[in-house]
């Protein structure tokens, strides 16, 4: 699986992604610019001693992601969807991209997507679940759908 962060802002979370990424054998790929610098100590610290494992890459921009994988599917997360993540068949070999803590994904990306999907959350509250939490929740769907590959 590839979990993708689209100019993420908070070095905290990112660090936190990147922990559960290397304890499910998950790439992880950041898509610049980045809120913060990938040497500092929060980023590290979230990750504690796990980064050292860690399979990431730095892109660019988004569509540089996407044109060096071609032929991957890319799914899309965000507040303005009408499909549920836990209605969908993922495979092996998807990207779950997800967009910064305070913009989300861009509305121009949204609308060209094929797969765009959501998490339920209340409607009376105008905010949304917190990044990493988010790409956690998604992640563990979509590995729990493949069996936990590699996991005990």
């Amino acid at each position: 699986m590839h979990l993708v962060l689209v100019e993420p802002e908070i070095p905290q979370n990112t660090g936190n992604v990147a922990r559960t990424c290397v304890m499910t054998g998950t790439k992880l790929h950041l898509v610049e610019p980045l809120g913060f610098s990938l040497s500092e100590k929060e980023v590290r610290r979230s990750g504690l001693d796990y980064w050292q494992y860690l399979d990431l890459e730095v892109h660019s921009d988004l569509s540089e992601l996407i044109r060096a994988n071609h032929s991957a599917r890319f799914i899309y997360f965000t507040t303005r969807s009408d499909h549920y993540y836990h209605r969908f068949t993922y495979r092996w070999d998807d990207f779950l991209v997800f967009g910064s803590e305070t913009k989300g994904l861009d509305r121009k990306i949204i609308s060209k997507a094929e797969n765009v999907l959501r998490i339920p959350m209340l409607d009376q509250i105008p905010r949304s679940l917190n990044l990493g939490n988010a790409a956690a929740l998604v992640l563990y769907e979509a590995l729990r759908q493949q069996g936990f590959p590699g996991m005990s």
